[in-house]
């Protein structure tokens, strides 16, 4: 029986030709599930109605974005599982360029031109991997992380052709359980013995996640000098510099990965930002245009931009330019959920600039109305909101704003940005207190959520601590909490399909915020415990902490 039949494939290729060849090809290998897509933002609708056996690639894809940064944009948005095959079609040209551009590569490559026979081979080649791998997948998708890594033990001995395949994702799953403590020693194993460039990376982030930066620094220095193309090296170089406190260092590799990766407007939005914190306006402005322009058509497109613009061309003093950008933005992103809370806040920089009062109040009274059903803001939008506030004599409204910042913030160099709005205008005494306002309020709402557990009140803990997690997304405190009383309700009251999805969100959540939070480990215990008791093997995509309720 022929192994191929029944699976499920994408071809991504811009030219019409070209997808009807790879799709007989297709064929004639034994697949007939085949869809097509002419542009990455074709590719990302269909990745987010179904899910793929195998995806066929073309590297040099038109509107802007190649290849491998479609892969980049899956990956980071989750929109592919790991056992999807993602083959990488390019011309021999390219290769070079392509094949050691990211930390997570595609399956294989396939070169230009090539045969069904090939094709075939190289496919047969990428289904006997997976096959091997696939026990691992499943348990890290069911959320299994302990049981995936004894999986991969078991792995190493019983399929040693994929031995670096198996520490790889070991490695990956010490990272993810918070303990870069247990993945160091794997990745050295593999830097050391095949000086492959991934490993080198990896062990570079189990020293950042232990702070130890300039230690990360220079092995990440000595990674982006070996391989120019490395942009995932370059970007925790830059994380690095910034966690060091060398913004201009942070600006400039980020300038050196962009000049590899031009067209990944995520890495576009972090240079621009930076560039903005660091002082440097001009080029700033010139690539936050460039992010508003690339990203304008882009299933990822995000009005927060448009306010960074703005924000930029303000300092530069070109209020008709930042004038012009609110219009493109009320114009093109009409329907985006924050928009209008976008355009006011952009709007009230543009008007207190130009003087005009009238207009400036409607647009802060507009902002701050928003902005109470916005906790998903960027912090740094909601602090500029604050500031004019100050400026312009709505003590209120900045106290409100930056309350809510502080107790949103998930560190202390966040607190300290929140402060500093009020420090800078001459107000550091209000600014401790509403520090301590806010942190008590955070821990009186934990305390809270606690009491109504202790009383065996579970589905009172759960309501509270949902609310709360709804309102500070970002809080590890008020995350964890919520995970930790979502966890105790299904173990108290009975298996509920939908607090079991909050809960692995708030653990997603978790890991993100903190993650080398040692109480980590036990809380996704917790929750493997709880699924086991229930007889539920499968644990459920995690819905976002800032949206579980």
């Amino acid at each position: 029986m022929n192994e191929l039949e029944g699976l499920s494939a994408m071809i991504i290729e811009p030219q019409a030709g070209m997808r009807a060849t790879i799709h007989n090809m297709l064929t004639l290998c034994g697949l007939t599930k085949v869809d097509h897509a002419a542009s990455s933002n074709q590719a990302v609708k269909h990745l987010g109605l179904k899910a793929y056996d195998l995806i066929l690639c073309e590297y040099a894809l038109e509107g802007g974005q190649d290849g491998q940064q479609l892969l980049e944009d899956v990956r980071h948005h989750k929109l592919m599982p790991l056992s999807t095959m993602f083959f990488m079609v390019t011309a021999e040209g390219d290769y070079g360029k392509v094949v050691s551009a990211a930390e997570l590569g595609p399956t294989d490559y396939i070169l230009k031109p090539f045969t069904a026979d090939r094709l075939l081979e190289r496919i047969a080649r990428g289904l006997e991997r997976r096959n091997a791998l696939l026990p691992v997948y499943t348990l890290m998708e069911e959320g299994s992380q302990r049981e995936a890594i004894d999986a991969c033990l078991h792995g190493e001995a019983k399929h040693p052709r994929y031995l670096v395949d198996f520490l790889r994702l070991r490695a990956e799953l010490h990272m993810f359980l918070g303990e870069p403590e247990q993945a160091e020693p794997i990745y050295r194993q593999l830097a050391d013995t095949r000086a492959i460039a991934w490993a080198r990376l990896g062990l570079a982030k189990t020293l950042f996640l232990r702070e130890r930066f300039v230690e990360s620094r220079d092995m990440l220095e000595e990674l982006v000098d070996s391989n120019k193309n490395f942009v995932d090296a370059y970007d925790w170089l830059a994380r690095t510099h910034e966690a060091i406190g060398e913004l201009g260092r942070a600006q400039e590799v980020l300038t050196e990965a962009v000049a590899v990766s031009p067209h990944a407007v995520r890495r576009l939005r972090k240079l621009g930002e930076t560039a903005f914190e660091a002082g440097d306006h001009d080029t700033a402005e010139k690539v936050l245009k460039q992010v508003v322009t690339k990203a304008k058509y882009s299933e990822f497109r995000d009005p927060q931009d448009h306010v960074r613009l703005v924000q930029t061309l303000i300092r530069k003093g070109d209020p008709v330019q930042a004038a012009s950008v609110i219009r493109d933005l009320d114009k093109s992103m009409a329907f985006q959920k924050n928009t209008p809370l976008c355009s006011a806040i952009a709007s009230s920089m543009v008007h207190e600039y130009t003087g005009n009062e009238a207009r400036l109040g409607e647009a802060l009274g507009a902002a701050l109305a928003g902005n109470r059903e916005a906790p998903e803001l960027r912090p740094e939008l909601k602090l500029e909101l604050a500031r004019v506030c100050i400026d312009n004599g709505m003590q209120e409204g900045a106290d409100e704003v930056v309350r809510e910042v502080m107790r949103n913030a998930r560190d202390g160099a966040a607190m300290a940005k929140a402060m500093a709005v009020f420090e800078q205008a001459g107000q550091a005494e209000r600014a401790k207190q509403l520090a301590s306002e806010s942190r008590q309020q955070v821990v009186d709402l934990v305390a809270g959520g606690a009491a109504r557990a202790k009383s065996g009140d579970f589905k009172g803990a759960v309501a509270l601590m949902q609310e709360a997690a709804i309102k500070l997304p970002d809080n590890p405190q008020v995350v964890f909490n919520a995970a930790l009383a979502t966890l105790k309700c299904l173990d108290a009251d009975g298996w509920d399909e939908k607090l079991n999805q909050q809960a692995a969100g708030y653990i997603a959540g978790m890991r993100r915020l903190d993650p080398v939070n040692p109480k980590l480990p036990a809380l996704a215990g917790l929750h493997q415990q709880i699924l086991r008791k229930y007889n539920k093997n499968k644990a459920p995509r995690p819905v976002p902490a800032n949206s579980a309720g």
